[in-house]
């Protein structure tokens, strides 16, 4: 995708993620941060924690980790911060980086994911592309085949552990190749967020990881030992006592 970041749809796209992003991870704090692909877009810039790091999965300027986004090189429950700018929709395995990114994220640490919605008027031209090619012409208008749609990536997060906090939608002109008639459409940016919301071109997530609590419970064998220490009355016995000793009291009363 980084060609299609250089075309006017591309930064238009960049422009709204970049106000996002530093909106949202500039009052995060901690000490380690992290973000996943997309080299074009600084998306810690705005954040104050000590360290921050950009891995990619090939060399790229300014990454200081280069690694497989599902194989991290980080210790569990490390980091404060990670952020993924389309870094799902480039993966492999999708499922594989999320769940690595639920590993290396300390309790309470979030996730922060720009994805490309396809109820959209991108996303439907991304269909139409898609279908245009099986058919044997034409091309994609982005370079990977299928988007990760919002509600979707919500059900993954959940089953992660994860608590969505911000979930937003932008981006609702048309992809147009020239930057003078993308200007033309800038009022459908007021009106999509107002009247459809949810048909921007793309989403913005912010999740936190949760660690539920566990309730210590006392072991079983303590409960049990005060059961067996406890006195046990027997049915019956007062009278079996009064009966022996009213025997005893005769035999020893007995004239001879």
């Amino acid at each position: 995708m980084h060609d299609w970041f250089a075309t006017p749809p591309g930064r238009y796209l960049l422009s709204w993620e970049r106000a996002q992003l530093d909106a949202a991870v500039s009052d995060l704090f901690g000490y380690h941060a992290l973000q996943l692909g997309l080299s074009e877009l600084n998306a810690l810039q705005a954040n104050r924690m000590p360290h921050r790091w950009l891995a990619t999965t090939t060399p790229a300027p300014g990454a200081a980790v280069v690694t497989d986004f599902s194989a991290l090189p980080f210790p569990a429950s490390s980091l404060d911060l990670v952020v993924l700018p389309h870094s799902l929709e480039l993966a492999r395995d999708p499922h594989a980086t999320l769940r690595e990114v639920e590993r290396v994220l300390v309790p309470e640490g979030r996730v922060v994911i720009c994805g490309l919605n396809p109820v959209s008027l991108w996303g439907l031209r991304q269909r139409r592309a898609y279908l245009y090619r099986r058919l044997g012409f034409g091309k994609l208008f982005l370079p990977q085949e299928e988007f990760i749609g919002y509600w979707r990536l919500r059900d993954w997060l959940r089953l992660l552990g994860f608590d969505v906090e911000v979930g937003r939608f932008g981006c609702y002109r048309p992809a147009l190749a020239s930057e003078k008639w993308s200007r033309q459409f800038a009022w459908m940016d007021w009106l999509g967020k107002r009247w459809w919301p949810i048909f921007g071109a793309v989403y913005f997530l912010v999740a936190v990881k949760r660690v539920r609590g566990v309730t210590l419970l006392s072991p079983a064998w303590r409960a049990a030992r005060a059961v067996a220490a406890a006195p046990v009355s027997i049915a019956g016995s007062a009278g079996l006592n009064h009966r022996s000793d009213t025997i005893i009291d005769a035999s020893m009363g007995k004239p001879d």
